[in-house]
């Protein structure tokens, strides 16, 4: 039936949201030219107007930017609205029988978590039953690239990342130590399957292990990761056992995000 309003086409409009709503479809065909002088010569917009129309749609989580490219693309909150629009199940529901069934087959604290800015949002948590284990990261954020999470979200990305580390002065990139290092790591993470296993980064004497979860489009939406102390997840246990058996529950996942490999 529609909206009554829309009986009198132009009557109530609101200019502004016309050119959020066209900004946010040209945005979602996941173009690599969505910049601010793109969006702002497509829109008709003069830069100054197109950048506090982005800075709200950022700060509504409707839109992220990639700091590398400077390229503008959807965000989680527009994932989720759309989640809701469509009746379908958010990423939590979709997600948690798969890590839950996987802390209960190696009780192990079992993460979902995705990108939320500059940082690593630890969505969901399925726990185990173990008598020393981790601090629960459940609702913490931390810097993308001090954890397995972070690190195999960004390296399956794109490569942009990568080429922006390598082109950088050390001193220059807030909070990286070694951006050469860091850059051979996200290499090394494309190269082996999309695997992350991180040492320290989230604590003194903590390891954690990730593979990234994928939707219909083939994005890099979340990672499924594992998280305990040093002296059960050693190397032997990872390689053989956990490894496998993350990558197995990660495309179970993807799978019913709708992802399909080619």
């Amino acid at each position: 039936m529609g909206c009554f309003m829309a009986q009198r086409k132009g009557a109530y409009t609101v200019e502004a949201v016309h050119k959020a709503f066209e900004v946010l479809e040209f945005i979602s065909e996941d173009r690599v030219d969505a910049t601010l002088k793109t969006l702002s010569s497509k829109f008709g917009m003069t830069q100054n107007k197109t950048f506090r129309l982005l800075a709200t749609l950022c700060e509504s989580g409707l839109v992220e930017q990639e700091k590398p490219s400077g390229n503008f693309k959807l965000g989680m909150n527009s994932f989720s609205l759309a989640q809701k629009l469509s009746g379908n199940s958010n990423i939590i529901s979709i997600a948690h029988p798969v890590i839950a069934q996987l802390a209960k087959k190696h009780d192990e604290a079992v993460y979902m978590a995705v990108i939320k800015g500059d940082d690593v949002f630890f969505l969901d948590m399925a726990d185990c039953q173990q008598q020393i284990k981790a601090e629960s990261l459940i609702g913490k954020s931390f810097p993308y690239f001090t954890n397995a999470a972070g690190k195999v979200m960004k390296a399956l990305e794109s490569t942009e990342v990568i080429e922006w580390l390598k082109s950088k002065k050390r001193s220059k990139i807030k909070n990286i130590s070694d951006p050469e290092f860091l850059a051979s790591e996200l290499l090394e993470i494309r190269s082996n399957g999309g695997v992350a296993v991180d040492t320290g980064g989230l604590g003194e004497g903590l390891i954690s292990v990730a593979v990234a979860v994928k939707d219909y489009a083939g994005h890099v939406i979340g990672a499924i990761t594992m998280y305990g102390p040093s002296f059960r997840l050693v190397r032997d246990r990872i390689e053989n056992e956990i490894i496998p058996s993350l990558l197995e529950g990660a495309a179970l996942a993807s799978k019913r995000f709708g992802y399909m490999p080619a």
